[in-house]
């Protein structure tokens, strides 16, 4: 997806749960939960709150944007030279919730950064959906 007011890419993954839009929000705002299916981090949510996502390959610094329980959360996303932006928005649904994750900012010029996310994040919604089948 390509924004055309600043010529950036965006990298977007949507997809139904059959869990409530409250059991998804703890899954994305609880640390511990946060450990199990995307990475290390000192996560809370509250707006202006600096917290570092930790992994084998790197450290991404993060500063939360934007805090709707339940219905929206985003957060900065600096890891070096690539600095987006990562927004979940969680609607309810029949079946349960669609959840929709944007991440915009990706310049043209780091095909890596863009081509990482757009293979990662899927797997990282394969992770948190094994963490909602689980009793969250």
């Amino acid at each position: 997806m390509t924004d055309l007011k600043t010529d950036s890419l965006s990298v977007v993954v949507e997809r139904e749960f059959r869990h409530a839009p409250e059991k998804i929000w703890r899954a994305l705002t609880q640390p511990e939960l946060i450990a199990e299916w995307l990475m290390d981090n000192a996560f809370a949510p509250d707006i202006g709150h600096r917290f570092t996502l930790s992994a084998d390959w790197g450290r991404v610094e993060c500063e939360v944007q934007v805090v709707e329980p339940a219905r929206r959360l985003a957060y900065s996303w600096d890891a070096g030279p690539l600095k987006s932006l990562v927004t979940w928005t969680l609607t309810p649904s029949g079946a349960g919730t669609l959840l929709r994750m944007e991440q915009t900012g990706f310049r043209r010029d780091q095909p890596q950064y863009y081509g990482g996310a757009k293979m990662g994040w899927p797997r990282y919604f394969d992770s948190l959906e094994a963490v909602l089948d689980r009793a969250v």
